[in-house]
Formats: C-alpha cells, sequence, structure tokens
C-alpha cells in the first residue's frame, strides 16, 4: 500500500507550509500530493506550483470540478501538467455539489452520472489526439453549421494514458466509476464497512471486463497523532461535521447519505438539523465517535499501524492522509508517523 498526502485547499493561511509539507512527502517517498478546489483556490494552479517546487511525488486534483471547466479545457490543463511535472500528473474528476454547481458555476446539477461518463469520454478522446468529434446529451464538437472544424490537442503528453479519477460516493456513481476510470477517490472510508463502496465499484469492473487489480482505490483519511484517543477524534469533528451536515442541500448531501447507510441514520439527521440551523458547536458534538475514529488513523504508531493495515486488508491500494493538525511541525509529524506506521505494518 502506497501513501499519498492531501494539501486541501490553498488560502487557507498554511500556504507557505504547504510547499514544506509537498516537499517532506517528496523527502519520505509518499507516492502522491493531491489538491482541491471548490470555489476559492483552483487546483491546477495550485498542483504546477507544487510540481516546480518537487522532485519525484506524483502531483493529482483531488478534485477538478466538472462543472468548472469544459471537457477539452481540462484535457489541456492534464496535458499540460502532466509535461510541466515531467509525467507525475494524476487526473481526479468529480461533479461537486448542487449548491457550487448552480450557485458558483451556473450549471444545472442534472443527471451528474451521464455528465461525468460523457466528460470523461471527451477528456480520452482529447488525450489520444485525434481529431476531437463528440455528439451527446451536454457537447456536441464542433458545432454544427458554423466555421468549426475538428481540431486535436497539440501538446504531447508526457506518457499516452494519464490515470484518471473520480469522487464517487452513492452506489450508482461508484459502479460507473469502477467501469470508466483507472481509480477512485473516497472519503469517510471505514474497512469494516468496505463492501458499502467496493462492491458497487467491483460490478462497475465487471461491466468493463475488468477486476479491480490495476485499479486505484485511494481514499483519503484525517489523521491525529497521539496518546489521546478522544482528543484525536475530537480535533476531526468540525470536519466530519462540515461534511456531514453542511455539504451539498438538505436533499442532496451525498456524505449524509454514506453516513446513513453506515448505520448512523439518527446522527446523520442531527448533524444536519444542528449545522444547517448553525448550531456548529452542536453538529460537531453530535457526530460519533466511532464514526470518525472508524473512518480515521488516530493515536500512536502502533494503533495507526493496526489501522493501516486494516486499511490494507480491505484492498486500498493508496491511502492519503488529511493531517488534522493545523501547524507546519503537526503536519510533518503526521507524514513521518504515516511513514513508520506503514513500515511498522510491514506494508511498505
Amino acid at each position: 500500500m502506497r501513501l499519498g498526502i492531501n494539501l486541501g485547499y490553498w488560502g487557507l493561511g498554511m500556504d507557505a507550509d504547504n510547499i514544506a509539507v509537498a516537499q517532506e512527502a517528496d523527502r519520505l517517498g509518499y507516492s502522491v500530493c493531491w489538491a482541491a478546489e471548490a470555489y476559492g483556490s483552483d487546483a491546477a494552479t495550485v498542483l504546477s506550483f507544487v510540481a516546480a517546487k518537487t522532485e519525484r511525488i506524483d502531483v493529482g486534483s483531488a478534485i477538478f470540478q466538472i462543472p468548472a471547466r469544459t471537457p477539452a479545457m481540462t484535457a489541456m490543463t492534464a496535458a499540460t501538467l502532466d509535461t510541466l511535472s515531467g509525467g507525475r500528473f494524476r487526473l481526479g474528476l468529480g461533479v461537486s455539489g448542487p449548491q457550487v454547481s448552480e450557485g458558483w458555476y451556473g450549471v444545472k446539477f442534472d443527471k451528474p452520472l451521464a455528465r461525468t461518463r460523457e466528460y470523461v469520454e471527451i477528456i480520452r478522446k482529447a488525450m489520444s489526439r485525434e481529431r476531437l468529434v463528440h455528439e451527446g446529451a451536454n457537447w456536441t464538437l464542433p458545432l454544427p453549421g458554423g466555421p468549426g472544424k475538428p481540431i486535436k490537442l497539440t501538446v504531447h503528453p508526457v506518457r499516452e494514458h494519464i490515470p484518471l479519477y473520480i469522487a464517487a460516493i452513492g452506489p450508482k456513481n461508484l459502479e460507473q466509476t469502477g467501469e470508466i476510470a483507472d481509480g477512485w477517490l473516497g472519503i469517510f472510508f471505514a474497512p469494516e464497512h468496505a463492501a458499502l463502496s467496493l462492491d458497487p465499484l467491483k460490478a462497475g469492473r465487471a461491466k468493463a471486463g475488468k477486476s479491480l487489480d490495476g485499479f486505484d482505490l485511494c481514499p483519503t483519511v484525517t489523521i491525529a497523532v497521539g496518546e489521546d484517543i478522544k482528543a484525536g477524534v475530537d480535533s476531526q469533528r468540525s470536519y466530519a461535521a462540515l461534511y456531514i451536515g453542511g455539504m451539498g442541500s438538505k436533499e442532496k448531501n451525498f456524505y449524509n447519505q454514506l453516513a446513513r447507510r453506515m448505520g448512523y441514520e439518527q446522527e446523520a439527521d442531527e448533524i444536519q438539523e444542528k449545522y444547517l440551523a448553525k448550531d456548529y458547536a452542536g453538529a460537531a458534538a453530535a457526530v460519533p465517535h466511532d464514526l470518525i475514529d472508524a473512518t480515521s488513523l488516530v493515536g500512536d504508531t502502533a494503533r495507526i499501524a493496526d489501522r493501516m493495515q486494516a486499511y490494507a486488508d480491505a484492498g486500498v491500494t493508496t491511502l492519503t492522509l488529511a493531517p488534522s493538525g493545523f501547524t507546519l511541525d503537526e503536519r510533518v509529524q503526521a507524514l513521518r508517523t504515516g511513514v513508520e506506521a506503514l513500515e511498522r505494518a510491514g506494508l511498505a
């Protein structure tokens, strides 16, 4: 099992530290450094900067938002980043949610599965450097009746095939991800509930005539290092409450629905009710200890090693860490503990 690091969003007051964290991850042999985007920093600019400041570690978008860019633009960005980084780019995609898609980008959040499939088809065509012709429900290239002609990408990426990941939570999206992507970007993944994600992914791979062999299962997990388990769990309550309670809309919160599928129906309702009422402290307090502990790495090196073994046994191939600390020292210590725990578990 390999390790990754997720820098999250740029502009949260840790920007200079983010480069130091990426460089330390590079030095320690981490496989990939991911950056995110919502409605603040864009991931492409951050990744180009990280790639310029590192040597070996891959850089990946977790995620590029599908409503933010046309598929051809995403193909151009992917090809450029792969070229600039010397073949170290991984393309992660996701539909975002209704609030961001419609409120920020002005793109209707409808038929996200069909939109994702078509988006990936166009990217694959463009990246293959064939002349781009496509007729679909969302995009027609070239536009009919005008001066546009089929053209092809002029940039030559370092690799013929850039790994493509999709962030998916719901069963149907997971199944499609298994069918059309090279890897999966997961969140709130608990080894004890692995079947919730892996069964649909396997079904999608089977549709494509493939197995999970060679498919990168890449969940992001928060990590809190220390002897005090309760304190480590409590440090992640606000993060969990934000996603389970406040992401998306009341009707379309995929993280809330995942918590419910994991058996936390009443708790998920309470977290969302309090969060949407702006009782953020109450929402954080309502997140079950066991839910955070099951979906995170909390404790000393030995306990984290045991949890890493559970993730590996569940089939995870790249475990991406998101340190819960905010200082550079805390984040670097989490990186180092991750390596020590991986070695202790015999997974390095």
